[in-house]
């Protein structure tokens, strides 16, 4: 039966915090800041910026995807640090990372404020109990409004129903790119020890039961080249030692028997091995190969264990399926269901928020995630390691409760030059949804900016967000975090629909051809393209499918030589990127992905069978 101990004691040598913040509010810059200070490394200042941003797709996105352990020592304390990321889509992996820690930080753009990840984190925070210090982070931005910041903040927490302790939460002011903080804003800081001395003072040492049986509840993964998979997890009771004998505890009572092979600790930024480890570290064990997030290692003679960690239930869910176009094979080393079936099921070990089904078809499986971009994210990783694959649209999970259909409802906040305010509201009224407030920000630095925040079913979100940057010529800022479960409206949304411009035979697109298709619509492609029928290239200025030839060469004639082609003047093509090309297809469509190429397709390649499907339809 699962129990849990009461710790009873505190083990004053360590901090364990997460840093946690909404998207860009300077996360893991501030953690760049806490490294080079308390100099981790010899090589520190070579490391460039954001260091732990590891993956290629957080330096090329910009955002934190998973959540990194780090540690730095100040004033003869250990620090452990996890950075998590600040977009809703990885909110699971803010979920876990928190029953790891002791207390957070959360950080706040001085001029933005709270901005709803903020409220999805800090949520969560304040529910586990935890502590909180609050960072006002890029006070030295010129449109910083702290005060107004610092109010908006506590009235978040009042709102979130913190306690009375919780409530007196200490303010420490930031500007993490210069690597300063100050407990006055007024007298600006020289170095970020304010922010250190702040952690030692106010967020409570880890409690431990030391004398009791050993509990680590595993909550992360990682894999080492030699030592295989390691789970991740804070020593909540007893200690741990290389070569002992353990008990994973798993879901529905499984008991797997283990033997630690080795234990490391984090210091720096790397992970050291140790031969023992007491309560309240976090510790990496190696050696037990059934080990899963929300297991329980414990003591082999008096097992007991942990309370597992609960996940939201992904809201977005897409089709993933072997490639079958006239290309596939060209690009990919994984071509196979077998290869792909693997490498999903690979994914869900330490991915905690996906889902994996198998369908009634062995070469299509149903994968759910927290939105677009945490599956985006999957299906680039899976490109970049060589994999060929189909995507369908994605779709909203509905959800049955007591008779009624219920869908995921999300809190929508838009960011726009006031000049453009007109053209968003309308755009999101037509997705139903519902305006919750509305404030015009003044500015000295620049225009004023309209802020604007929604309630609004995610179906309402999809494919909004490239409709709303052409409608404000690329100066929108659009940020939205799961709301929760709500009655689904039977009433069809209004979203613009699309029509798309096929390719009518296989070849290689010409200018010729392109130059007579270009007042049809927006080309996705150029000139000197492989393209095969059935293949969507371009988008129909009207709402309703065109085939059309676009590998017509100009023959020779007596009027005019057939390689004469310099005076056709092509607008450039729409650049193709998977979040496009996802918000982009309709039901009939698919994305082919591969290595090296994006190609949306109809899922009908022969016209003729298109159009019968359509009257079938009718």
């Amino acid at each position: 039966m699962s129990q849990l101990r009461v710790p009873h004691d505190r083990r004053s040598d360590i901090r364990n915090i997460a840093i946690i913040a909404h998207v860009d509010h300077g996360k893991t810059t501030l953690v760049d800041a806490l490294l080079r200070q308390t100099r981790v490394h010899r090589k520190i200042e070579d490391m460039g910026e954001r260091i732990m941003d590891s993956m290629d797709q957080e330096r090329e996105r910009g955002i934190t995807i998973r959540a990194k352990n780090a540690s730095v020592t100040y004033n003869g304390v250990k620090i452990n640090i996890v950075d998590t990321p600040g977009h809703a889509d990885f909110g699971g992996e803010v979920e876990r990372t928190l029953r790891m820690v002791d207390g957070v930080l959360i950080l706040v753009d001085a001029k933005e404020g709270p901005m709803p990840q903020t409220t999805f984190v800090l949520r969560k925070a304040l529910a586990l109990g935890h502590k909180a210090i609050v960072v006002i982070n890029k006070i030295d931005r010129p449109d910083a409004v702290i005060d107004d910041v610092v109010n908006r903040t506590f009235d978040l927490f009042v709102h979130l129903g913190a306690t009375d302790d919780q409530l007196d939460f200490p303010i420490v002011y930031t500007s993490a790119i210069k690597g300063i903080a100050t407990l006055d804003v007024n007298k600006p800081g020289t170095d970020i020890t304010p922010l250190l001395d702040t952690v030692l003072e106010k967020i409570p040492a880890p409690a431990i039961n030391a004398k009791a049986p050993l509990q680590i509840l595993v909550l992360a993964l990682t894999h080492d080249s030699y030592k295989g998979k390691m789970g991740v997890g804070k020593i909540q009771s007893g200690s741990i030692a290389r070569r002992q004998n353990v008990l994973v505890l798993g879901k529905e009572s499984a008991r797997n028997p283990g033997k630690v092979s080795d234990l490391a600790v984090y210091a720096g930024l790397e992970r050291i091995d140790i031969e023992q480890a007491e309560a309240g570290e976090i510790v990496a064990v190696a050696g037990l190969d059934e080990v899963s997030i929300g297991d329980t290692i414990a003591d082999a003679e008096q097992p007991l264990a942990l309370p597992r960690v609960t996940i939201d239930e992904p809201t977005v869910q897409m089709t993933f399926s072997v490639n079958n176009s006239p290309f596939a094979g060209r690009e990919g080393k994984f071509l196979t269901s077998r290869h792909l079936r693997e490498r999903l099921f690979k994914e869900l070990e330490t991915n905690v928020s996906l889902r994996v089904q198998e369908t009634d078809s062995p070469d299509r499986f149903l994968v759910a995630g927290r939105g677009e971009l945490h599956l985006g994210v999957l299906i680039e990783q899976m490109r970049r390691e060589g994999y060929e694959l189909q995507i369908s649209q994605p779709e909203v999970i509905l959800h049955q409760d007591g008779g009624r259909v219920t869908e995921p409802y999300e809190e929508l906040t838009i960011q726009v030059p006031e000049t453009y305010q007109g053209a968003v509201i309308e755009e999101i009224g037509k997705r139903r949804g519902e305006m919750r407030h509305m404030r015009l920000v003044h500015s000295d630095a620049g225009p004023s900016e309209m802020h604007l925040e929604y309630h609004i079913p995610t179906r309402g979100i999809m494919g909004l967000k490239n409709i709303l940057l052409a409608k404000t010529r690329g100066t929108m800022i659009m940020h939205h975090v799961f709301k929760a479960y709500e009655a689904a409206n039977e009433e069809d949304l209004l979203v613009t629909p699309h029509g798309s411009l096929c390719a009518y035979e296989d070849g290689n697109s010409t200018a010729y051809a392109l130059f007579m298709t270009q007042e049809r619509g927006e080309l996705f492609i150029g000139p000197g393209v492989a393209v095969y029928r059935g293949m969507v290239v371009g988008e129909n200025s009207r709402d309703e499918d065109l085939d059309v030839n676009v590998c017509k060469e100009k023959h020779l004639s007596n009027m005019r030589a057939s390689g004469s082609d310099e005076a056709l003047v092509l607008t450039p093509p729409r650049e193709m990127s998977l979040e496009f090309a996802m918000e982009y297809i309709g039901q009939d469509e698919l994305v082919e992905v591969t290595p090296q190429s994006l190609r949306i397709r109809k899922r009908l390649l022969n016209p003729e069978d298109r159009r019968k499907a359509r009257k079938a339809g009718k």
